[in-house]
């Protein structure tokens, strides 16, 4: 297996490689480890249910930015109170979706969807779901005008349209409703409650799914009991659940190793070779749609990112697969705009900037008149990973007569450099990660000036991109969206403003003797819980 170097091993190491390895132009792969189609583990349900599941999971940014689902954010917000809350639909472990709260659903045109809902979904507050409460929900996302509102696409209204049936009308086709409508935000809450302010969602988690927080400390710690209302309660694995959020990814590692957990998450892909050697403990790769990318601030006219030329040839020099080598242990997968995974996506190597050769890059940057560029480089000190990129990358353009500075800041301080208030960026260049979410356009929408506003500060953007964006999230799955989702990935890489890199996997370690789980190969909405409610507990508990 290979090893992920170090920060300074692996900067050692970049000069060497750069010569050996060939131009980006091909994608990463790994073994997939899955035990059947589409999962890494899968628990045995025929042991009996019970016990108390103790797990560690990661800081993520923010441990869970409040409890009231429409403005949730960050994986381990979904993760989380994805234990309270459910949605209409889910996604399967092919991307495709499956019933959840709506057992069925009939697309009767491009622009209206018929749901038919469970008649046995109860809120854990003990009053039963209706069709109002799908519908007032939608209404209250919608008007929470949080970023998954955008998500949603142009619905122009929802109808209770029988006793057990909702309907949504859109303005324009929207195929990706569904994988919109399948996420945490989107979760049905009792919209009479909240209207009349007797349930602040603020406050509490009030859903219909298997879990009710019984307590919380912020950042610290969650306790979840068994929801006696949940329509599956008697098919659901633990009783009760003991999280702790542990920043301290050595905790968590003493952790598993020691017993105390049954299960963790990590986001150092050194975890996999880490655990290779412990009793008892398997750690599996789970790749995911969401991907770390690359900021060009293209909005300052005195900068050299400000020309077109200058910011494609800065893309095509960074080799995505050394990239993955030296930074994820060659798990992160080269990917475009539309994640590598998805149904639709586009082929990394066929991007335009995938097929220039060195000599091409060097006359791109001569042509548009740059030599000995200086360019300032702000990430983020939550997770290892954006510090390495950053390293690395700085050691791929250096060739080129292209100097990289450095600064590795604390999250708060990062947002203000590239997205807080009405200025342009400060940095010439940032690195992140965007969630790529359960169908291939999704993501996209990050892309639009004219809908997501907040790349306004580093991107000057295009109405050829714009128009892309919407055609795609307009196409209904088949060849001609497919087609419209390359063109879509070729002008995200030629115009470099936010440039995909590669994927963001996580390594799930669990007790094999203490635990029987069921992990899926790929998840979309970082949801390590997915499947939560089959895994069984054994040995001491």
């Amino acid at each position: 297996m290979r090893k992920s170097l170090t920060i300074g091993a692996a900067v050692a190491t970049v000069a060497l490689l750069l010569t050996a390895c060939s131009s980006n132009d091909k994608d990463v792969s790994t073994g997939t480890g899955e035990v059947s189609p589409g999962f890494l583990s899968v628990a045995d349900t025929s042991l009996p249910t019970g016990g108390t599941l103790h797990a560690d999971l990661d800081y993520d940014t923010v441990e869970a930015n409040g409890l009231d689902p429409r403005f949730a954010t960050t994986a381990r917000s979904w993760t989380i109170e994805g234990l309270s809350y459910q949605t209409l639909v889910a996604v399967d472990q092919k991307f495709g979706f499956r019933p959840e709260l709506a057992t069925s659903w009939d697309i009767v045109s491009p622009t209206e969807y018929v749901f038919h809902l469970r008649k046995d979904a109860v809120f854990s507050n003990g009053r039963p779901m209706t069709a109002d409460d799908v519908k007032g929900s939608i209404e209250l996302l919608q008007e929470s005008k949080s970023s998954w509102a955008l998500q949603l696409g142009p619905i122009s209204s929802v109808e209770v349209s029988a006793p057990d049936q909702v309907t949504i009308h859109l303005s324009a086709p929207y195929t990706a409703l569904l994988g919109a409508l399948a996420n945490t935000p989107a979760a049905i809450v009792p919209a009479a409650e909240v209207r009349a302010g007797t349930v602040d969602l603020a406050k509490q988690m009030v859903g219909t799914g298997p879990y009710v927080a019984s307590a919380h400390v912020q950042d610290e710690s969650w306790t979840f009991e068994k929801n006696p209302h949940y329509y599956d309660a008697k098919k659901v694995g633990p009783d009760k659940l003991d999280i702790k959020i542990v920043p301290d990814e050595a905790s968590r590692l003493a952790a598993i190793r020691d017993g105390s957990v049954q299960y963790a998450f990590f986001n150092n892909a050194d975890t996999l070779d880490l655990l290779a050697g412990t009793k008892e403990v398997k750690a599996v790769n789970q790749q995911n749609t969401d991907f770390y990318y690359l900021i060009l601030n293209s909005t300052n006219p005195s900068s050299p990112l400000h020309d077109e030329k200058v910011r494609f040839a800065v893309n095509a020099a960074i080799d995505r697969a050394q990239l993955s080598d030296l930074t994820l242990a060659g798990h992160g997968k080269a990917t475009g705009v539309t994640p590598v995974g998805l149904p639709g996506s586009c082929s990394p190597s066929q991007l335009p900037s995938a097929k220039l050769s060195k000599d091409d890059i060097t006359k791109l940057l001569k042509d548009a008149g740059a030599s000995n560029i200086h360019l300032s480089l702000v990430t983020w000190n939550e997770e290892s990973a954006p510090g390495k990129i950053a390293q690395v990358i700085q050691q791929q353009l250096r060739p080129y007569g292209i100097t990289v500075d450095i600064k590795v800041v604390d999250t708060a301080t990062y947002s203000a450099a590239f997205y807080g208030g009405d200025k342009t960026a400060s940095a010439d260049l940032g690195i992140s990660w965007y969630a790529g979410y359960g169908d291939a356009a999704m993501v996209s929408r990050w892309w639009n000036t004219d809908q997501a506003t907040f790349t306004s500060r580093f991107m000057t953007g295009s109405k050829t991109l714009n128009d892309l964006v919407v055609q795609a999230n307009e196409e209904p799955v088949g060849a001609s969206r497919d087609a419209v989702l390359t063109k879509l990935c070729a002008e995200v890489d030629r115009t470099a403003e936010q440039v995909p890199l590669m994927t963001r996997p996580g390594v799930i370690a669990y007790r094999t003797d203490k635990l029987s789980a069921t992990i899926n190969s790929t998840e979309g909405y970082g949801d390590i819980f997915r499947y939560l409610t089959d895994f069984r507990l054994t040995g001491s508990k």
